[in-house]
């Protein structure tokens, strides 16, 4: 029966979101006031109020420190793109089959995961259906490839998701993003041949050189992204490596003289200029080092620290300002930090909360006990079925921070408890949490939404299904592979 009362705050926030009656941010309510309720009166320790009060404390500093990213980075996407254009590269003649399909190519993996590492929360399916516009198919796959914008969402947001589930997890963001990423390696090896297939039937057609081509363009993003991973971390990884592999793509494909490249470096300055400064302050030791320890403060040992003036954050806000300055848009600020407040603001409660929630199950030791539970059940077998709930959860609340707050501590005690590899548990938490957000209900109405066809979700599901299914197959061959102690 204990173990019953334990589930009763993941129960909640599931019953909450699956009924429709609630949204993830009332719903993240919900489950940390039954996880206050569990924690005061039924944890497997004791757990008294001052404990409590110390646990939300660590929680909402834990959500605070990534609050600087999504609001930073949608304030800075806004005034880097304000003059109404896109400002990265991309084709501008369609005339052949060949110029549309790269242009496909380049709006679905390079594009959209680009913006989305900037912004976080959807944000890139704004940028890839606004190219995919332009090539004319069909509704249903308008929808689907924009929804592959989020196939690199491991460092969506600035990394803020790795962030956080490194915290959940007592571990070093890099180490978490660089061990997920081989999941994420798996994910898209299986997806590029289904975009293949979705991109033909969408009469976007190409020969086996353009798909080896598009197979080479990803294999050297993938390394890209993972190798600026562990050089920078994960909140600067993907802006570090996409951006360079972005201006490559355009002049191998546009070939443009000087005037066309000079004008679209123009456009991208302030992503230049930013990365460029993010990658200095990282990979210049005295510099990282003046700034990661001026003004640093972390109240909570094992939490992450913040440091305004090494945060990405804080540039994304300085990089902005500059951006509006230089351009002559400072008039637009106002109404820019209202749209990046409202855009992100239940983003940035939401996380805030499922923090706190996250940090009453794992110091009430209620997660540990939870562990040790499944673990007399099921021994290790236990790591099969979690991580298939972790990825039902993660698409319902449209979060993996949601799921790794109910799971990632729970998965470390169970790991440790069965003698498996704790580092490999931990990635495989992460990926499952992420593995389905792709194909979130969330997700789906924006993607409808945007493209003006509400009530096409249940074809949108239709056509992903295949993509969904691909990261179910990793997730769960992957577990087998930790519970059999192969990896």
């Amino acid at each position: 029966m204990i173990y019953f009362v334990w589930t009763l705050p993941a129960f909640a926030v599931i019953i909450s979101i699956a009924s429709g009656r609630l949204g993830t941010l009332p719903a993240s309510v919900v489950g940390l006031s039954v996880a206050l309720i569990v924690t005061l009166t039924s944890a497997p320790q004791i757990f008294l109020a001052p404990d409590a009060a110390i646990s939300l404390l660590r929680g909402a500093w834990i959500g605070w420190t990534v609050a600087p990213y999504i609001l930073g980075g949608l304030l800075f996407w806004q005034m880097a793109i304000r003059p109404g254009n896109a400002t990265m590269p991309v084709e501008t003649a369609l005339g052949d089959p060949q110029a549309k399909r790269r242009l496909l190519f380049t709006a679905c993996f390079l594009i959209g995961p680009f913006a989305e590492s900037a912004t976080g929360f959807g944000i890139g399916i704004i940028g890839t259906m606004m190219l995919v516009r332009r090539l004319d198919v069909a509704p249903i796959y308008l929808l689907s490839f924009s929804l592959l914008s989020q196939t690199m969402i491991l460092w969506g947001g600035m990394g803020s998701g790795a962030i956080i589930a490194a915290a959940f997890a007592r571990t070093a963001p890099t180490a978490l993003a660089v061990n997920t990423s081989l999941f994420l390696v798996a994910f898209n090896v299986l997806w590029l041949p289904l975009y293949w297939s979705m991109a033909n039937k969408a009469g976007i057609i190409a020969d086996w050189r353009e798909c080896a081509s598009e197979a080479g363009w990803l294999g050297l993003c993938l390394a890209a992204v993972i190798a600026a991973t562990v050089l920078l971390g994960p909140e600067t990884a993907m802006l570090a490596s996409y951006g360079p592999i972005i201006v490559l793509r355009y002049i191998a494909d546009e070939r443009p003289d000087r005037r066309k490249l000079v004008r679209a470096l123009g456009r991208m300055a302030p992503f230049v200029l930013l990365i460029g400064w993010l990658v200095a302050t990282r990979m210049i030791p005295p510099m990282a080092r003046f700034l990661s320890e001026t003004a640093r403060m972390q109240p909570f040992a094992g939490a992450p620290a913040w440091s305004p003036l090494f945060h990405a954050g804080t540039w994304l806000v300085v990089g902005a300002v500059l951006t509006g300055i230089l351009r002559g848009h400072t008039a637009a600020f106002g109404m820019e930090i209202r749209q990046a407040w409202k855009t992100g603001r239940l983003a940035v409660l939401t996380v805030i909360t499922f923090s706190m929630m996250g940090e009453l199950l794992s110091g009430s030791g209620v997660a540990k006990g939870l562990a040790n539970g499944l673990f007399n059940a099921f021994g290790a077998w236990a790591l099969v079925l979690t991580p298939q709930i972790s990825a039902v959860f993660g698409a319902l609340a449209n979060s993996g921070n949601a799921a790794n707050s109910l799971f990632m501590s729970s998965q470390v005690s169970l790991a440790a408890g069965a003698g498996l590899n704790v580092a490999a548990v931990i990635a495989l938490q992460q990926a499952a949490a992420l593995s389905l957000n792709m194909v979130s209900p969330v997700r789906m109405s924006i993607v409808c939404s945007l493209a003006g066809t509400p009530g096409r979700e249940r074809d949108a599901y239709r056509t992903m299904l295949p993509f969904a299914a691909s990261t179910v197959a990793v997730v769960f061959i992957g577990s087998l592979l930790i519970a059999l102690k192969i990896i």
